[in-house]
């Protein structure tokens, strides 16, 4: 059976690059294809701006859910999907990535016997103190097409039980996304609206827990980044959560650490695309870096995305704030690894996805 209605849903700004060249595909191949956005990041900086640099439409519905701890945000997500699953009947209800918005939208459509498809399946940190991780296995479990975009997603679905004929490795569609509006995002010169020179600054970004949620952790980083801004200039796009962090904690920010608001998509694709560097604990940008070939530091224990240091640019860090001034000047010395992108990175990850939906996946993938 090929599905004839399907949700897509986007709640949180990684989301969105996931999906919307995965809603394109869908829409031109002449199926009925429903935008969900739960609203889990709900203002202009962390959403709005999104939907207009990728092109997207106005979600069909929107449920608003907000913020709150994880299980309420969960629970008003989960609430509000299910009514929407009562009155529009999907076929087919495809989340991506690991927020809180896809483990509540795939438990949902589980439950009502709705087929589960997870863009992003098989990542995983073996850490079960991110929450990012609970989410990535649990809604693996629910869903019966497993889309992974590199070949260990394949093994570790593997490994965990899960029929071969459920798992489908058809790229990375994030980097569909990167591919199609590079031009757009360079066309902007970003670097040079804020009086920097190509090639010759670091970015930095900076929202986990473990990092941020601990201040002396937190003070440790932002003394690390401003050694590093000594060196070349810093720009540091700040989450909320992150400046709301460092405000609570009355901590200092070094003056050679340029601090702006969260960017658009195209301003920060354009912006990352010319760094010497980037730090982050970001999971997407560890795999946006590979695809641009900029070096990447992840200042994180572990990471999810372990092809993007086998074969991309990055270098996992580790959590060691003293660890970061030695690693930039290495790379400004020379020695980072640009790496390569890897196989089925090609910008075609969602045509693949729509080939797999339209010819009905479920007799494809038993067949």
């Amino acid at each position: 059976m090929i599905p004839q209605r399907i949700a897509c849903i986007v709640g949180a700004r990684p989301n969105f690059m996931k999906v919307a060249p995965v809603y394109q595909a869908l829409a031109q191949r002449g199926l009925d294809v429903r935008l969900v956005h739960t609203g889990q990041h709900y203002d202009e900086k962390m959403s709005a701006v999104f939907f207009d640099d990728l092109g997207m439409p106005r979600p069909d519905s929107f449920l608003g859910v907000g913020s709150g701890s994880h299980a309420e945000q969960t629970a008003r997500v989960m609430t509000g999907f299910d009514a929407d699953c009562v009155q529009h009947q999907p076929d087919l209800v495809l989340v991506a990535g690991d927020v809180n918005s896809t483990i509540a939208c795939a438990l949902v459509a589980a439950k009502r016997g709705i087929a589960v498809g997870h863009i992003e399946a098989g990542l995983r940190s073996r850490d079960w103190s991110m929450p990012e991780e609970i989410n990535r296995i649990l809604t693996d479990q629910c869903s019966d097409l497993l889309l992974t975009p590199s070949p260990d997603g394949d093994e570790n679905l593997l490994a965990e039980g899960v029929p071969a004929w459920r798992i489908r490795c058809v790229g990375n569609c994030m980097i569909d996304s990167l591919r199609a509006h590079l031009p757009a995002a360079l066309a902007l010169a970003t670097p040079q609206g804020m009086g920097l020179v190509p090639k010759d600054y670091a970015v930095a970004t900076l929202h986990r827990p473990s990092n941020v949620d601990d201040p002396s952790q937190l003070a440790a980083l932002l003394t690390a980044l401003g050694q590093v801004s000594m060196k070349l200039p810093v720009v540091f796009p700040i989450h909320p959560r992150t400046r709301a962090r460092i405000e609570q904690a009355g901590l200092h920010v070094a003056p050679g650490i340029q601090l702006c608001e969260p960017l658009g998509y195209l301003q920060f694709l354009g912006l990352m695309a010319q760094a010497r560097l980037v730090l982050t604990d970001s999971g997407g940008i560890q795999e946006e870096t590979t695809a641009l070939a900029v070096p990447c530091l992840t200042l994180r224990a572990n990471t999810e995305r372990p092809i993007t240091v086998t074969q991309g640019s990055n270098i996992l860090l580790g959590a060691d704030p003293d660890a970061i001034e030695p690693a930039v000047v290495s790379i400004l010395q020379g020695h980072g690894t640009s790496g390569r992108v890897p196989d089925l990175w090609d910008g075609h990850a969602a045509q693949r996805i729509a080939d797999i939906v339209c010819a009905g996946f479920r007799t494809l993938l038993e067949g």
